[in-house]
C-alpha cells in the first residue's frame, strides 16, 4: 500500500425529500446563484419547481442556464462564465447528473481565471480556485457530485478531456433516490456501467498489498451487480435506487483510490468514442471494458483471476488461473449485455473507419494507462477487438 492523503469536504445530504433543503444550503455559499441544468426532464418531473421554490424561500437571486448536453460542451461553459461575470454570481447550483455537474465545475473554475478555461483541460493548468458549487443529483453515474474531476468536450476538433483538483469538489450534494425513479432504463443501465467502471479503473493496479481497498472495490461492484437488475425491473424500488446512488458516490470520491494507483486507459479510449459519436459515456465504457481486459489480462493473471473469484463467483481453479480470468471477463461482458445495452461497436452502430484517428488522439499526450502502458498501436488493436 502506498502513502496517501485522503480529504473529501463534500457534505452529503441523503434521503427522501432532501431537495427541499437546497435553498438553505446554497444560501450559505452565495446570494446570486447560477442554476445550471440540462434539458426539460427536471421540469417534467417537478424537480425544477421544487428547487426554485426552495431557492426563492431562501432569498437567493436566481440566474438560469439550461441546455447541458451529455458529453457537455465547451461553448456552453464559456457562455456560463460570461453570465457569471456579468452578473456578479457568487455560487453555482447544478441540478442533474454528471454532465451538468462537470459543466458547472468548468464554469466555476473559469470565472476567476483570466485565461481560456480550456487551458485546465488541455494544457495541465492547475486549478487554484472555483466558485462554490452545490449539487442536486438526479442521475447516479459519474460520481461528480463529490469527485474532484470534470470532463468537457471541445467542439473544435471534438476533443473530450478532463481535469482534476481537490479544489473542484462540491460543497454539498443533495441525493434523493426518489429523483431517479423516472430515469429511462437505458440511463439507469449506462449509469451503472459508469459506476462500475470507476471502481474497475482503481481495482486494476500494480500496487501490491491493497487487500482492504480490493475488498471495498469488490463489495461496490457486487452491490451494483445485485441492485441494477432490480432497479430496471422495479424503477420505484427505493432500496435498490438508494444502493446504486450511494455506490456511485463511493465509487468516485477517491476512497477506493487510497494507497493504490488506478489505470484509466479504458476511460481515455472511451472519451474518443463519445467525443466523435456522442454515445453516452457509460454506453461507450460497456463496449470498451472487455476488449481492454482481453488485451492486458496476461500482465497480471492472478489479479484478473481474483476479480473472477470474488466478483463473479467463478469457481476457484488455482491450477489454471488463466481460465478463471477469462471467465471473469466473460461474466462482465454478459452482465453488461443483460442490462439491455450494446457491448460491441457494431451493435452500437459505430463504424470502424476512424480507429487510427481515435488512437492517435487518445495517445497524443503520451501512452494511456498505468496498469499497462498503451501506445497508439495498442489502442488501435483494442478498438479492433471492440468490433
Amino acid at each position: 500500500m502506498l502513502d496517501f492523503t485522503f480529504h473529501n469536504a463534500t457534505k452529503i445530504i441523503f434521503g427522501r425529500n432532501t431537495e427541499k433543503k437546497v435553498g438553505e444550503e446554497i444560501s450559505k455559499l452565495g446570494k446570486k446563484v447560477l442554476f445550471h441544468y440540462g434539458g426539460g426532464s427536471i421540469k417534467k418531473t417537478g424537480i425544477y419547481d421544487r428547487v426554485v421554490e426552495s431557492l426563492k424561500k431562501a432569498g437567493v437571486e436566481i440566474f438560469e442556464l439550461g441546455g447541458v448536453k451529455p458529453n457537455p460542451r465547451l461553448s456552453l461553459v464559456k457562455e456560463g462564465i460570461e453570465l457569471c461575470r456579468k452578473n456578479g454570481i457568487d455560487a453555482i447550483l447544478a441540478v442533474g447528473g454528471g454532465s451538468v455537474i462537470d459543466s458547472a465545475k468548468a464554469i466555476g473554475i473559469g470565472v476567476p481565471y483570466e485565461g481560456d478555461v480550456w487551458d485546465f483541460y488541455s494544457k495541465g493548468k492547475k486549478v487554484e480556485e472555483m466558485l462554490p458549487l452545490g449539487v442536486v443529483l438526479t442521475i447516479p453515474a459519474a460520481g461528480s457530485e463529490s469527485s474532484g474531476g470534470s470532463v468537457i468536450t471541445n467542439e473544435d476538433g471534438w476533443y473530450k478531456r478532463s481535469t482534476n483538483s481537490v479544489n473542484m469538489r462540491a460543497k454539498f450534494a443533495i441525493m434523493n433516490p426518489e429523483l431517479t425513479f423516472t430515469l429511462p432504463n437505458y440511463q439507469t443501465a449506462v449509469g451503472a456501467v459508469d459506476i462500475m467502471s470507476h471502481v474497475m479503473e482503481r481495482y486494476f493496479t500494480n500496487v501490491k498489498n491493497v487487500d482492504f481497498t480490493d475488498r471495498l472495490c469488490e463489495a461496490t461492484l457486487r452491490t451494483m451487480i445485485r441492485n441494477t437488475p432490480i432497479a430496471l425491473k422495479e424503477p420505484e424500488n427505493y432500496d435498490a435506487r438508494a444502493e446504486i446512488m450511494w455506490a456511485g458516490t463511493i465509487a468516485h470520491n477517491d476512497l477506493l483510490s487510497t494507497g493504490r494507483i488506478g489505470d484509466w486507459a479504458t476511460h481515455g479510449m472511451e472519451h474518443e468514442l463519445s467525443a466523435i459519436y456522442d454515445i453516452a459515456h457509460g454506453g461507450g465504457l460497456a463496449i470498451m471494458w472487455a476488449p481492454w481486459m482481453t488485451y492486458v489480462y496476461k500482465h497480471d493473471i492472478e489479479r484478473f483471476a481474483q476479480f473472477a473469484y470474488r466478483v463473479w463467483d467463478v469457481e476457484p481453479d488455482f491450477r489454471n488461473p488463466e481460465k478463471a480470468a477469462l471467465e471473469g471477463i466473460k461474466g462482465l461482458k454478459e452482465f453488461f449485455a443483460s442490462l439491455g445495452i450494446p457491448v460491441t461497436l457494431t451493435d452500437a452502430g459505430i463504424p470502424d473507419d476512424r480507429f487510427d484517428e481515435m488512437a492517435k488522439k487518445a495517445t497524443e499526450d503520451g501512452p494511456l494507462g498505468q496498469f499497462v502502458k498503451l501506445y497508439k498501436d495498442d489502442v488501435k488493436k483494442i478498438y479492433e477487438l471492440a468490433k
